[in-house]
């Protein structure tokens, strides 16, 4: 290889080096990145990573749930972890670098994925950048106006759209990718689960966790989504090839239809069908989505953004999900429950934090570690989850939360026009009165205040609040749009919609697919920012 000196050495791209200064000035505020790379590291990254890539030029941020081999920790945002220095890469990060990516650094999240506005992390909250006036002007605002970026992947979803990077690696156990994306206004992708590789993921929930990504152009998630999915023998719960290979040919019809409308004058959703759920909410006898949202504000730009839908071509139509309500309930014993179990690792005796031993205390040393080792909020989920899966308690929790969820992945496959590839009598087109597509709110309001929510797991965050169970059951709520696709596993994008007309902060909408759709939301995705963008001009 040659030395960096030579004539022969490769420069970083002007545009990256320019990211990286404006991170390195604006990560104080934004406390977006828990580790930046050095201009020394992206040249080395450079002199392993080919000449020419499918990513190459591309900055791509990675959240602090993923193992990188570069020397940085991987701390999943919890002292437990917060000098681990991971011997391997995980496999999505490791596609992203031969494709010619640079890793920009690690990004700031919720302890170990748990949490909805990424205050609950031991490096502190991350700022949301995204306020109607600018980044900066938004970083300048005084402490009681700043607002959460959203959780889990808030420090990937601040560094999309602050332009620090192109790319970010997140992750999305139950809306961690999708709710964070919408709250900054940035593209978030919950790929169809077992699509992309978990191997190298920090296990939060593993019959939940998905590898998702932001971006804030669609056609560069395409590019991250195409070299990243790919089947992988490290992880047990990689799709195969030949159920990749089916969902291919379970959605032709709709991938040929999409392919039908490339024309000049034609309209580019044309015999596209697309539901929009009506849900009740669990702590209100009104309908969805009225009683969920904020505010009218808040639904003003929905209703644009399906009127663009209309004006594409696309059909409407209202469906039901009677079971979605009860998901969150069932998500939260699920995941927790999982948790319990994934968590029980970190005990202080092979690896991570690993607490002062005094005389006469060793038989206490275990829950001492793990006491002064997890912050509050995942203190609280384990003890949920723990107690999900005792003996007493199996069968009206765990067990109903399992019922809770084949209900709801039974109730959405009846929607699709596409059957489940997954499904062994599953035919390419099981029903002509279906929809291809569902569409909802990402979520119940724009990003709320950064007071609002205790930050006392997080000793260096950037704003101080007070705990309350008001805050901590809306925090909880934040979630219930987004879990219907979380526990069947299917494709979820979120799409910026606009902003509010009250508040002048992101909106986001969620285009959710039939398992292995993931190539058509992306597509119908990149037709509407398309016609979008022509609008303007």
């Amino acid at each position: 290889m040659a030395a960096a000196s030579s004539s022969t050495a490769r420069q970083v791209p002007s545009r990256i080096a320019s990211q990286l200064a404006r991170a390195r000035s604006l990560n104080p505020r934004l406390n977006a990145f828990t580790h930046l790379s050095s201009s020394e590291d992206l040249i080395a990254q450079l002199e392993r990573s080919p000449w020419e890539g499918p990513m190459s030029g591309v900055s791509v941020g990675v959240k602090d749930m993923f193992a990188t081999s570069d020397g940085a920790s991987t701390s999943c945002g919890s002292r437990m972890l917060k000098d681990y220095r991971s011997p391997f890469e995980a496999t999505v990060v490791r596609r992203l670098r031969d494709s010619g990516a640079l890793l920009m650094g690690k990004t700031n999240m919720d302890e170990f994925g748990m949490g909805s506005a990424n205050v609950h992390s031991y490096f502190g909250a991350v700022t949301n950048p995204a306020g109607p006036d600018g980044v900066e002007e938004t970083l300048a605002l005084p402490q009681e106006a700043q607002r959460v970026a959203g959780g889990s992947s808030g420090g990937s979803a601040a560094a999309v759209a602050s332009g620090l990077c192109d790319v970010a690696l997140a992750s999305d156990t139950g809306g961690s990718t999708r709710l964070p994306a919408s709250y900054c206004g940035v593209l978030g992708f919950k790929p169809s689960y077992g699509l992309l590789s978990r191997h190298g993921l920090v296990a939060y929930a593993s019959s939940l966790d998905t590898v998702g990504l932001m971006a804030r152009e669609t056609e560069l998630l395409q590019r991250a989504f195409d070299v990243s999915s790919a089947h992988d023998p490290k992880d047990p719960t990689s799709a195969p090839s030949y159920a990749r290979e089916r969902a291919d040919e379970v959605h032709s019809r709709l991938r040929d239809r999409l392919a039908a409308r490339t024309g000049a004058g034609e309209q580019p959703l044309k015999g596209v069908r697309i539901g929009v759920p009506a849900v009740r909410a669990p702590l209100s006898s009104d309908v969805f989505p009225a009683s969920l949202l904020a505010s009218t504000a808040l639904l003003d730009p929905v209703r644009a953004f399906l009127s663009t839908l209309v004006s594409l071509g696309a059909s409407l139509t209202s469906v039901r999900l009677p079971s979605a309500p009860l998901g969150l309930s069932a998500y939260y014993v699920l995941a927790s429950a999982e948790a319990s179990s994934n968590l029980a690792r970190f005990d202080g005796v092979q690896f991570g934090y690993r607490a002062e031993e005094k005389v006469g205390e060793k038989e206490q040393l275990y829950a001492k570690t793990r006491t002064e080792g997890f912050g509050k909020e995942v203190r609280k989920r384990l003890l949920l989850g723990t107690f999900a899966l005792s003996a007493e308690a199996f069968d009206n929790y765990y067990l109903q939360a399992q019922r809770v969820r084949r209900l709801i992945q039974l109730e959405l496959d009846d929607l699709f026009r596409s059957g489940n590839p997954l499904s062994v009598s599953t035919s390419p087109t099981r029903r002509d009165d279906g929809v291809d597509f569902l569409l909802h709110p990402s979520a119940m309001s724009t990003a709320p205040l950064l007071s609002s929510y205790s930050t006392s797991d997080a000793p260096s965050a950037s704003a101080k609040g007070t705990d309350s169970t008001a805050a901590s059951r809306s925090a909880y709520v934040q979630d219930l749009l987004s879990l219907p696709a979380s526990l069947a596993g299917l494709p979820a994008l979120s799409i910026p919609a606009g902003r509010a007309t009250d508040d002048g902060w992101p909106v986001g909408v969620t285009l959710v697919g039939q398992w292995g759709a993931d190539g058509q939301v992306l597509e119908v995705a990149r037709r509407i920012e398309a016609a979008r963008k022509l609008a303007k001009l």
